[in-house]
């Protein structure tokens, strides 16, 4: 910390060390600047970066579309493949469609999305209770049971 330093003053003492001035904050009043060695800085940067995308992990949302008509059969296909997915570690949106003359009764999708659940239910939690999106849609959004 050298306090408040005109800039041809600050530029000369860079120079008399071999650094570089570096401007970091031009929006303070005053302007914050550091002597600094830049290419070494920015290599320190770079590195800091790639360990942090190294140490992050993207979550993958995964689709399963039912249906307010499926048959058990059918929701055992899906209730296994959504166990899967959740073991990876994945969310999983679970979508119902509904069409037609479907659409005067949601509380049979919302019946269809609970026994879903139920199956599913010891891999993965409610992240988003299942909701009535819009006239014709139900989603509801899985997450997996954190070990």
């Amino acid at each position: 910390m050298i306090g408040i330093v005109p800039i041809a003053e600050a530029q000369k003492r860079a120079d008399d060390k071999n650094l570089d001035l570096v401007l970091f904050s031009p929006s303070a009043k005053p302007p914050v600047c550091k002597i600094l060695n830049y290419s070494k800085y920015r290599y320190d940067q770079i590195r800091k970066d790639k360990e942090d995308r190294k140490k992050s992990s993207v979550i993958k949302v995964k689709e399963v579309q039912l249906s307010q008509t499926i048959d058990i059969g059918d929701i055992k296909v899906k209730a296994k493949r959504t166990t899967e997915f959740l073991e990876e570690g994945c969310k999983v949106k679970v979508v119902i469609r509904m069409r037609g003359r479907q659409k005067a009764h949601p509380e049979l999708s919302m019946d269809v999305m609970n026994r879903f659940f139920d199956m599913v239910q010891e891999f993965g939690v409610k992240e988003k209770e299942p909701k009535q999106e819009s006239a014709a849609v139900i989603t509801m959004i899985l997450a997996p049971v954190k070990k």
